[in-house]
């Protein structure tokens, strides 16, 4: 990419730069966005660009959207579709993160959901990595609580609801950790500050349900598949306790920004051996591949540019 990058924003594509929003626009004064994460990972041998799995972040950004009583004139075709001529227009030839937001658009005061224009923006930024110790994460038990699906829905990705988010991650970092599991009101593990959370228990691949206050990632269920299917094994979808991490023989994080990250240790108890296990790193090296398109076997997964 040479120059200024371009946004999608409010019906057209702009430069980047003029991609603006007002301080009195409601989503700012109130938190009344939804928004997404996709990536595109660059192919230096194919000297492609893939994305991965829009469609389907597309569909959870429209229902993040429905949650919260908005309107989108577009679909996860026509969104794809958008997204393509924004990484095409630019020619992006390394790893990039995708945002696409959908927003109350009103200027004014006044707390609600109804009778306020909804609109959309897309943008993309260069991307190299998440965290610093992908294969070797230590985590805390946050003292913080998930927020609950009766409080604001957290299988959207509602942008007001990413306080907790930082709360959570923030006491972590300056706590001295990589990350933190965050237990949901009936005292469960239900996620990271922003990640799905997966351990291994007798060989059992084992993450909390969808009603346990989890955003319903495309990479856990991305990662659920591929267990499955790749290494034959069980893969329960249930409640976990706390303690039960820290006596699994894995554990791991997932998500679109992270893709797969070992957790080997929560607060000062070391899990397994220590070190990151065979079915993460396994799972670790398939997604790489898949995400890349280096697996014609996925290849439904990516999206070319």
């Amino acid at each position: 990419m040479a120059g200024e990058s371009h946004a999608y924003f409010e019906g057209k594509i702009v430069p980047f730069s003029e991609a603006k929003v007002s301080v009195a626009t409601h989503a700012f004064n109130y938190g009344t966005a939804v928004f997404g994460g996709i990536r595109g990972f660059w192919n230096e041998e194919a000297k492609r660009l893939f994305v991965f799995r829009p469609f389907d972040h597309y569909r959870r950004l429209l229902m993040s959207g429905r949650m919260m009583l908005m309107e989108c004139k577009y679909d996860e075709e026509s969104l794809t579709q958008l997204t393509l001529e924004l990484l095409r227009m630019d020619n992006w030839q390394r790893d990039v993160y995708i945002r696409p937001m959908l927003y109350k658009a009103s200027l004014g005061i006044g707390v609600r959901l109804h009778d306020i224009p909804d609109e959309t923006c897309i943008y993309v930024l260069p991307f190299d990595g998440y965290l610093k110790h992908e294969e070797d994460m230590h985590v805390t038990i946050s003292s913080w609580r998930r927020v609950d699906d009766n409080v604001i829905p957290a299988r959207g990705k509602v942008s007001g609801a990413y306080a907790n988010s930082a709360l959570i991650k923030s006491d972590a970092v300056q706590g001295g950790f990589d990350e933190a599991l965050v237990l949901d009101q009936n005292g469960h593990i239900s996620e990271g500050s922003a990640m799905n959370v997966f351990i291994v228990r007798n060989g059992v691949l084992i993450t909390p349900p969808v009603t346990d206050n989890i955003l319903e990632g495309i990479t856990r269920r991305s990662v659920i598949e591929l267990a499955k299917n790749e290494l034959g094994l069980q893969v329960v979808e249930r409640s976990v306790d706390r303690t039960e991490v820290a006596i699994s023989e894995e554990a791991f994080m997932t998500g679109t920004a992270v893709q797969i990250a070992a957790v080997t240790k929560v607060d000062y108890r070391p899990i397994g051996n220590g070190k990151m296990g065979p079915v993460t790193a396994q799972l670790r090296t398939m997604m790489n591949d898949i995400t890349r398109g280096k697996n014609p076997k996925y290849e439904r997964w990516n999206v070319a540019v």
